[in-house]
């Protein structure tokens, strides 16, 4: 467990702080957006599910050809996972979106 730092700070700080704090205990979590070579989805697909972090990866239809939900702990760990997948036969580009902690209710 990580031990916050002991200095003054107002209410709207510690909102800040809390949030902070809860996302480095729960992890984060991302939507990694896969454009792929025409008749490679399913191919793209499974190799993206065997990349450590990605937790389900799947073939879709429009703009995107396969979507992999990952979760990690530090952003580093995401630009780790989003190399891996990017390095995949098959990947032509990828777009991610790191989904937002929700919000705390006043």
């Amino acid at each position: 467990m990580r031990r916050g730092r002991k200095k003054d700070i107002s209410c709207k700080d510690f909102y800040l702080f809390v949030i902070i704090f809860s996302l480095e205990e729960d992890g984060l979590q991302a939507y990694v957006l896969i454009s792929a070579e025409p008749g490679r989805l399913w191919k793209v697909a499974e190799d993206a599910v065997k990349v450590p972090g990605v937790k389900m990866a799947h073939a879709v239809t429009g703009q995107f050809d396969v979507i992999a939900y990952v979760e990690f702990l530090r952003i580093e760990e995401l630009g780790r996972i989003i190399d891996a997948i990017q390095s995949i036969d098959g990947v032509l580009r990828t777009h991610t979106a790191i989904a937002m902690a929700q919000r705390l209710r006043e």
